[in-house]
């Protein structure tokens, strides 16, 4: 049995590894990779699996694996509802221990996994947030000593620091994007606008225009929409975020979650989603439906997946909409909408007939050259 003094030399090792994983820049995936073999190895686990909040999609779901295929949790995202020991270890912010059978513990959809005599929840979680948990096991059903369990303590406050550096460098994306909005729009105000605004000028007079006057206002619209094609050109949305699964599998997803709201795909068969849009796609369903819930109360939503003409077609129609309904969206259609105007696209959203609402994205289905 490795000694508490061994451990803790060994703690250092694995922190100073994982550190310099994640400052050398390391990809999330790697860096969560590591953790898994780390816990494996340092606390004589047989097998390991991490579970994180996913901000973009809102869901937790599995991030790496030891020991066990990844793709095997590819379609389960578990609360803190149906995970009791999840639940513990992050409340209570220690290392729980579950001997036996596990059924009472998890979904009834990871048992199929667990056939160790001990399983192991390590809570993923510093200042108040909790990113998730590592839950690993063994087929022994010999306990934790005190430094197998400060080890895997350890091992999980490493990996809610750099959780909570993800999430900062994220803020300063965001920050950095409105930055640029407003640097955007300042500068086709200082330019476009104002040129445009002595062009209205020279126009309003009521002497006809000479020739060298219409020569001019003709040269500073031409010097004005010059101006403009080049501030639009430049990126004005979110890039597109990594999504391992796809618009028509999230669209049954939700529709499993929320039962409640009858949602109903039509998609014509040999329809799909083009791979540069999936993400896009995505977000707008994500959105439309997220609106549908917190502004209405709705019962059913239909959602329709089509090809026009060589363009990309994404309906969402909610009903439940008040008779106060606006024309107003919250933060994450506007995002979206910008996504979809970097890629030639429009979004639309309003109230229509019968109570209802629709959120429409219509884009090409070809790729940018």
């Amino acid at each position: 049995m490795t000694s508490a003094r061994g451990l803790e030399v060994a703690a250092v090792e694995v922190f100073a590894d994982l550190l310099f994983a994640f400052e050398a820049d390391d990809t999330a995936p790697s860096f969560y990779s590591r953790l898994c073999e780390a816990t494996c190895r340092m606390a004589g686990m047989d097998r390991a699996v991490i579970f994180v909040y996913d901000e973009p999609l809102r869901r937790v779901r599995a991030v790496c694996a030891h020991g066990l295929p990844l793709d095997a949790f590819a379609g389960i995202h578990p609360t803190l509802d149906s995970a009791p020991i999840a639940l513990r270890a992050l409340t209570e912010d220690r290392v729980v221990e579950s001997e036996g059978d596990f059924s009472a513990e998890l979904p009834k959809e990871y048992v199929r996994f667990l056939s160790d005599e001990r399983l192991i929840c390590t809570p993923i979680s510093a200042a108040g947030r909790w990113p998730g948990v590592i839950l690993s096991d063994r087929a022994d059903a010999r306990p934790l000593t005190d430094g197998e369990r400060h080890l895997l303590w350890t091992l999980g406050k490493i990996a809610a620091l750099a959780a909570s550096a993800r999430v900062a460098t994220r803020e300063q994306e965001r920050s950095r994007e409105l930055q640029e909005r407003i640097d955007l729009a300042r500068e086709i105000h200082e330019g476009v606008v104002q040129r445009l605004f002595g062009v209205s000028m020279a126009l309003s007079v009521q002497e006809d225009l000479g020739a060298d006057e219409r020569h001019r206002c003709a040269q500073e619209i031409h010097d004005a929409l010059a101006e403009l094609r080049t501030a639009v050109q430049r990126p004005l949305g979110r890039p597109p975020r990594e999504t391992r699964s796809t618009l028509l599998a999230e669209v049954r997803r939700l529709g499993a979650e929320h039962p409640e709201l009858e949602v109903a795909l039509d998609a014509a068969d040999g329809v799909e989603v083009p791979a540069h849009l999936e993400a896009l796609a995505q977000s707008v369903f994500s959105e439309a439906l997220r609106t549908a819930r917190k502004h209405a109360a709705p019962t059913r939503v239909d959602v329709r997946v089509a090809r026009d003409d060589g363009a990309f077609v994404l309906e969402v129609v909610n009903d439940g909409v008040g008779e106060a309904a606006t024309g107003t969206s919250g933060v994450g259609l506007r995002l979206a909408a910008l996504e979809a105007l970097q890629r030639g696209g429009v979004i639309e959203f309003g109230p229509v007939e019968g109570a209802r609402w629709r959120v429409r994205l219509l884009v090409s289905a070809e790729a940018a050259r």
